[in-house]
């Protein structure tokens, strides 16, 4: 396993994926697999990295970061749960949902969430329709 550090080049967002060979990176960046969590963007790369440094466990700064860290994933949790309480989910027919709810006027129906593209996100706001990208992670992520 290889970890690389990569970033979007559309929107400077950095993050880390694992990939079981180096070819396997190449691989998936040829086909147009690897994108941006942030804005769906393809145009992500490998940047500079940084070797891991194993810290001590005891340490009460990685202990503070490690609760902050749990925090923020029970807030994001916590948002995930009320938008499936309260909002239908559309999966991928986000895009002409969100149409048919606008230009309809069914202002008082109920919200919806789904996927789509940034480009799809761009034609919406064009549009005058109100969107909103969240982070969605699963409950098993450490």
């Amino acid at each position: 396993m290889i970890k690389y550090r990569l970033i979007c080049k559309d929107c400077n967002n950095n993050f880390d994926s694992w990939f079981s060979t180096s070819k396997e990176y190449e691989r998936l960046k040829k086909k147009n697999f690897l994108n941006c969590h942030v804005c769906n963007s393809l145009n992500v790369e490998k940047t500079l990295m940084s070797p891991s440094v194993h810290m001590l466990r005891n340490d009460p700064k990685i202990s503070n970061k490690t609760q902050s860290y749990k925090k923020i994933k029970e807030a994001i949790l916590k948002h995930q749960k009320f938008i499936e309480k309260n909002f239908d989910y559309v999966g991928e027919n986000f895009t002409y949902e969100a149409r048919s709810l606008y230009y309809k006027n069914k202002k008082g129906s109920k919200g919806i969430y789904g996927t789509t593209t940034k480009e799809d996100l761009e034609e919406l706001k064009e549009e005058g329709i109100e969107t909103e990208v969240i982070s969605w992670i699963k409950d098993n992520i450490n």
